[in-house]
Parts: C-alpha cells; sequence; structure tokens
C-alpha cells in the first residue's frame, strides 16, 4: 500500500523545516496543507517556506487573495499533483497546521454541488449587510442544523452553510454525513510536532521578530491596497489587522508586534485544542535540536 506522510503542528514550530529535511532523506516532495500559505501575495506573514533545498513544493503561493478557495477546492489540487508525485516514483509529504486539511485527506470530504458563483457572492454580501449576528439568526431559520454545529463568529463557514441550504435545499450538517474518500487506498503516517509550551513561545517570538524585519509592514500596506472582501478567508492571516493599526497610527510598531504574539498565541492555543480532539491516533514527537528529530522521524517514517 503506497506510503503518504502527514506532518501537522502549532503555528511556528518548525513543521516546514522538518518536512524539507525529511523529503531530502526519503526521495520525497512537499504538498501544503496550510490554508494561509495558498496565498501569493502574502509570503513573509503566512511564513511560506523560503529555502526550498531543491525539493519540490506544490499549493504554495498559488491562490489570490481575492479568492473564495474552499477546503474542497484545496483536496481537488491535492488530488492533481498527489498523482505527479506518485508518478515520479516519489514519496508525498503533507505539511501544514491546518487540520480541518488533514480530516478531508484521512476522512473525506461529502459531495456537496458546486455553488454557482451568483449564490456564493450573494450569501457573502448579504452577511455583510446584516452583520454576523443577524445573519446567523437568518440562517438558523432556513437550516436549525447550524445552531448547535458551527460558532456565531465563524464568519467563513456560516456563509458557506446559507450558500449550500439555500442551493440544495440540504443542510450543510447533513451533507457532512456522507463524507466520501478517495484516499482509503492509502496509508497514512501520521506525525504530530509538539513542542513544549514555553519552548514554542520563544519560536513563536523569534518567528514574529524576523517577519517584522523582512518588512511584514511593505506586504500589509499592499494587501489593503487590493481592496479584498472582508468575508474572504485570507482577512484571517495573523498580524495584518495588528500590522494595520499601526498604518492607521492607531498603535506603535511595538505595540503591533505585541498584539501579533498575543493573537498567535490564542490561535496556537485553539490549533492544540482541535488536534487533541481530533488527531488522536497520531503520533506526537518533538526534540529542540531539530537533527535528533529528524533522525527519530525518518526512523519512524522508514520502519512503518
Amino acid at each position: 500500500m503506497q506510503k503518504i506522510i502527514l506532518i501537522a503542528g502549532p503555528t511556528g514550530s518548525g513543521k516546514s523545516e522538518i518536512a524539507i529535511r525529511l523529503a531530502k532523506k526519503i526521495n520525497g516532495e512537499i504538498i501544503n496543507a496550510d490554508s494561509m500559505q495558498v496565498y501569493k501575495e502574502i509570503k513573509i506573514l503566512s511564513a511560506r517556506p523560503e529555502k526550498i533545498y531543491n525539493i519540490t513544493h506544490y499549493l504554495y503561493g498559488n491562490i489570490s487573495v481575492k479568492q473564495n478557495f474552499s477546503a474542497g477546492e484545496w483536496l481537488k489540487k491535492v488530488k492533481l499533483n498527489l498523482n505527479k508525485i506518485l508518478n515520479k516514483k516519489k514519496i508525498p509529504v503533507f505539511v501544514g497546521g491546518t487540520g480541518l486539511y488533514f480530516k478531508l485527506l484521512t476522512e473525506g470530504i461529502s459531495d456537496i454541488p458546486k455553488i454557482p458563483d451568483s449564490i456564493r457572492a450573494k450569501a457573502r454580501r448579504l452577511n455583510k449587510k446584516l452583520g454576523n449576528d443577524k445573519f446567523y439568526n437568518l440562517l438558523i431559520k432556513l437550516d436549525p442544523l447550524v445552531e448547535n454545529n458551527i460558532k456565531q463568529n465563524d464568519t467563513h463557514r456560516l456563509i458557506r452553510a446559507y450558500e449550500v441550504i439555500v442551493f440544495t435545499k440540504k443542510s450543510l450538517i447533513e451533507w457532512q454525513k456522507t463524507n466520501k474518500n478517495d484516499f482509503s487506498n492509502y496509508r497514512f503516517i501520521k506525525i504530530y510536532i509538539n513542542p513544549e509550551n514555553n519552548f514554542l513561545h520563544k519560536l513563536l517570538r523569534l518567528r514574529l521578530k524576523k517577519m517584522f524585519e523582512l518588512n511584514a509592514v511593505d506586504e500589509v500596506k499592499k494587501f489593503y491596497k487590493l481592496k479584498v472582501d472582508k468575508t474572504l478567508p485570507a482577512n484571517k492571516i495573523l498580524g495584518l489587522e495588528e500590522i494595520k493599526k499601526y498604518l492607521d497610527k492607531k498603535i506603535s510598531i511595538e505595540k503591533a508586534f505585541e498584539e501579533t504574539f498575543i493573537r498567535t498565541r490564542r490561535y496556537v492555543k485553539r490549533q492544540r485544542t482541535w488536534f487533541r480532539g481530533h488527531m488522536k491516533d497520531w503520533i506526537s514527537i518533538f526534540h529542540p535540536n531539530f537533527d535528533i528529530l529528524t533522525k527519530k522521524i525518518v526512523k519512524l517514517v522508514t520502519s512503518s
């Protein structure tokens, strides 16, 4: 059975570097499993890998921030690129921090029909006009199953639920109960990079310092000039809001740094909560020395 390596972990844990080191050792190629690293206009704040050491990378920086790029669309692109890798007799290595992407790979996706662009645009406009609270109240009248399954502040999923119920007359929650898995013939080796909290916070601070040194401020300026629809997923990139406040002269650059750091820590906490609930069968591993960590993972991969 064909082997596929999955490397997940919280933001800033060193996943990308580990994936590159591993791919070099096992004749692998890398597929992005991070929902923010797909965007071409946001390289610095999404921490898109810079040094790829002649290892082929797929699905990085190939989507416009103006696009409504869904997990389902990511999965379609994965299928195409996975075949390219396997045809070259290479081992696929997925790496990222988006738990939903890994869930789709390992558990499958519901076969929801393609929603027309006109309905998707209408859903976004309506959410923008009403605001989340009123939009949520309207949605649960159309689809009562949403009430106990989607949080009121999850704008992206609320809009998705609205467009699905309007077009298919069937709840998104019901659709998700009928998942179809195109990857059941593969053997997944699931590795979760799990650094201790204090060590991870040091890594996060160092990474954020580098982002600011690489001129993340200029990247944010360019992003806001694009006038991206506020309901699109790219707006969730950590650091955008905080640096925008600095650009608007509401806070200092130092304050923007600290606010981004605090928000990143909160995001990591949510990631870890999600991973604990959904990745119980993953191998949890870490070592602060990446040479030692790589050797441990190579051993795991080659002996499985």
